[in-house]
């Protein structure tokens, strides 16, 4: 990750969109909330920013605002989420500025904002609110105007006047102005966008069954004997209107339970922290000030406001938020600290190590923010059979009132309205992301980060599993046993010298087998300057010390030694053919690894324990469990050709590693799983990301799958089920225009409803 290039340093005056409240979307500072910048083809600066957008309605949407940011000089991919509400883009900061990105957004109709906490609480409860009082509205004045109509429902022949029926007529025409106005705001101006990109949204069905529902309304109200007749359908306009809120409404609910996820993430980060001074004092920074390597005093009770480690004083912190584990976990002396993560024990003193975005909070909230971003393959495939949908739709609308208009005039207007009323795909729209997203952040609160939504549907499908032994399996955390120098010179390096030399390298490794050898011997450290140090995927370390020798950290063959054997887990230091030393550990099972295991197969999957540690290593492992097959001794090379030969015989196959060593497979099976504390390529290539640390979690991810995917079949089933039904009945006029607006808005709560229950 680089830094955010100078140009962005001083907006210059004049350019686009860099005036007003725009201008400080280009400050570095304030940039880094909402923006990661990287090292594209050619040394070119990339950024790639995410934006909250508000004013969005349907699926539709999302391609207005997607052409709109494709217009923009500089931008190069944008993902728009309708459900979501969520923005994600790459530009180039050379030609074009943060601030720009907004101003195209703005001027296509909609809003954008840095997707940062505080800006988008606000702006959900602005857009919660206005939602509100727009159905308090059309709801009020759908009871007045359904009371003025009551009297020509119940009376019959001359018992109402005309004189008095002309002036209740008046009377709602004058009460259906407001929910014209105001509360059918959002369908006019959607469908306006949509006509003016040369698309067809679902607001411009809706749009078009208001206006000319109260145009014939207005037109029976105010001449009798005209062309439109004397019936008036306000009842029906304000009661479609009402429902159709309401179904809005629930919708925008559900979309800010599914946000308040990222935004309870981000609001465990403090704004502040105690900094050690060297003379001991202490001083209150921003955190923004931070830099690894500092000291800072965290209190009981408080979040500890970067990645560390303990070096002075015990504790114990609570990760529910990170991991989903609810009981609060010891920390001693040299143990690692989460970023927002509480404190729970007493006042302790913390290292940091990363800070900023380079925190684990902080790359948990991105990865949420992209998956939100995203836009599944099953919702991708109902986007684009809604839009050809919707002409299908105006065509029926206007055959339909063409014949009617020779059968029964009087009948024209309400049936064509009720035809486009009624076929409105929104019900089609919101059946799979509505789902995908409330399971996303059901699995973020217990511990699993999606990073590809349609992992979901491709879990369900996996047939063989594998599982790494090392970190997967298990415990992280090994315990030393031993050491034992195997070849000695009379030249060369004493033990201490040579296990204060492997303490060292191994301190550049975030294998579990290095760090055991760390933390078990802290005195050992030394700031040894090792130079061209590089990690071999599978085999280990390699570096260069001070005279010039280079020396290896990693498996026996590596490392040049002979190993006989059986030990359960050990790490060699040496040079090539000289000088090594075995460092030996004890290696556990995770705690719920044999349930876990266990879970799978009843689910119906082969689980194969897929190696790179040797043979009988794996196979003591694979004794405790009840694993199908063993394959121990795997190089990333074999361990992408067995994945790929499962692939050719038809298997769907997942893949469940944490090491470097894992990246090609993970990235190469059709679904993959790094565990939490796992290198950082591993989680990259990942599909999700069990923060939790805990296997079982993949047996609650699927089951909750299963049901995901139960949850959007009913959904689809239900849109279509609907439709067939109430099309013909709306086209032979047994459907008036309010009960097609109540089927309508009751398709769409029904599927927003059946995705919350997800949520739970």
């Amino acid at each position: 990750m680089t830094s955010p290039p100078s140009e962005l340093a001083a907006p210059k005056s004049g350019d686009v969109g860099t005036t007003g409240d725009l201008a400080v979307l280009d400050d570095p500072v304030e940039q880094r909330r909402f923006t990661r910048f990287s090292v594209g083809p050619g040394g070119t600066a990339i950024a790639e920013s995410s934006l909250r957008i508000s004013g969005m309605h349907c699926a539709a949407c999302a391609g207005i605002i997607e052409h709109a940011l494709s217009q923009v000089d500089g931008v190069i991919e944008s993902s728009v989420s309708s459900a979501g509400e969520r923005a994600r883009v790459r530009w180039n900061p050379a030609r074009t500025k943060a601030a720009q990105l907004v101003a195209a957004i703005r001027r296509a109709g909609y809003d954008a904002m840095p997707d940062a906490a505080l800006e988008a609480r606000e702006a959900r409860k602005q857009e919660h609110r206005t939602a509100l009082w727009r159905l308090f509205v059309a709801a009020f004045c759908a009871m007045q105007v359904m009371m003025m109509a009551t009297p020509s429902y119940v009376t019959h022949g001359d018992e109402l006047a005309p004189d008095l029926r002309q002036l209740l007529n008046w009377g709602s025409w004058l009460l259906t102005l407001p929910v014209l106005v105001f509360s059918s705001g959002p369908f006019f101006r959607g469908a306006w966008l949509s006509l003016r990109k040369g698309s067809i949204g679902m607001d411009v069905p809706v749009a078009l069954g208001i206006a000319v529902t109260f145009v014939a309304s207005s037109g029976a109200t105010f001449n009798p004997q005209g062309i439109f007749g004397q019936e008036v359908y306000f009842d029906s306009l304000t009661m479609f209107v009402s429902f159709l809120l309401a179904g809005r409404w629930l919708e925008v609910r559900a979309r800010h339970r599914v946000a308040q996820v990222l935004e309870t993430a981000l609001d465990g980060m403090p704004e502040t922290a105690h900094r050690v001074r060297p003379d001991g004092t202490t001083e209150l920074v921003s955190v923004q000030r931070l830099q690894a390597g500092d000291l800072v005093r965290v209190a009981l009770g408080q979040a500890f406001p970067a990645d560390g480690h303990l070096v002075d004083g015990e504790t114990s912190a609570d990760e529910a938020l990170l991991t989903g584990e609810s009981r609060p976990v010891p920390k001693a002396i040299g143990e690692a600290v989460v970023g927002g993560s509480m404190n729970m024990g007493a006042p302790v003193v913390v290292r940091l190590d990363r800070v900023g975005d380079d925190t684990r909070l902080q790359a948990i909230v991105a990865m949420m923010r992209d998956a939100m971003s995203q836009r599944p393959e099953a919702a991708r495939a109902a986007d684009r059979w809604a839009g050809p949908f919707l002409w299908i739709v105006l065509l029926l609308a206007a055959g339909a009132a063409a014949v009617w208009s020779v059968i029964d005039p009087s009948k024209a207007v309400w049936v064509g309205v009720s035809v486009l009323i009624v076929t409105c795909p929104c019900a089609l729209s919101l059946a799979v992301p509505a789902a995908l997203l409330a399971a996303s952040s059901t699995l973020a609160r217990r511990g699993v980060l999606l990073q590809r939504l349609d992992a979901l549907e491709a879990w369900t499908r996996v047939q063989r599993v594998y599982l790494d032994k090392t970190g997967t399996l298990t415990d992280d955390k090994l315990h030393w046993i031993g050491m034992t120098r195997l070849a000695v010179s009379p030249s060369g390096p004493m033990d201490a010298e040579l296990l204060r030399m492997a303490v060292a390298l191994a301190a550049w490794s975030t294998h579990p087998i290095s760090q055991a050898l760390v933390a078990s011997h802290e005195s050992a450290q030394s700031a040894l300057a090792w130079r061209q140090v590089k990690e071999v995927p599978g085999s280990g370390l390699e570096a260069v010390d001070e005279q010039g020798r280079t020396w290896r950290l990693g498996s026996a063959s590596f490392v040049g030694a002979i190993d006989n054997t059986k030990l359960g887990a050990s790490v060699w230091f040496g040079q090539v053919a000289a000088d090594c030393m075995r460092f030996e550990f004890e290696e556990n099972l995770r705690d719920d690894a044999v349930q876990a295991v266990a879970g799978l197969r009843e689910r119906g999957m082969e689980v194969i324990l897929l190696s790179g540690d040797r043979t009988e290593r794996a196979e003591a492992v694979a004794r405790r469990l009840p694993v199908s097959r063993v394959i121990g001794g795997a190089t990333p090379e074999s361990k992408l050709s067995e994945i790929e030969s499962a692939q050719a015989q038809g298997l769907r196959v997942a893949m469940v590693g944490d090491g470097i060593n894992d990246a090609p497979v993970l990235a190469r099976a059709d679904v993959s799983f790094a565990m939490g504390q796992g290198a950082l390529v591993a989680r990259a290539q990942s599909d999700a990301i069990v923060v939790s640390s805990r296997l079982s979690d993949l047996n609650a991810m699927h089951d909750l799958a299963s049901r995901t995917m139960t949850v959007v079949r009913q959904n689809l089933a239900w849109a279509a089920f609907y439709n067939l039904t109430c099309i013909p009945l709306a086209l032979i006029g047994w459907l008036p225009p309010w009960a097609a607006g109540l089927g309508m808005a009751s398709s769409s709560v029904l599927v927003i409803l059946n995705a919350m229950r997800l949520a739970r």
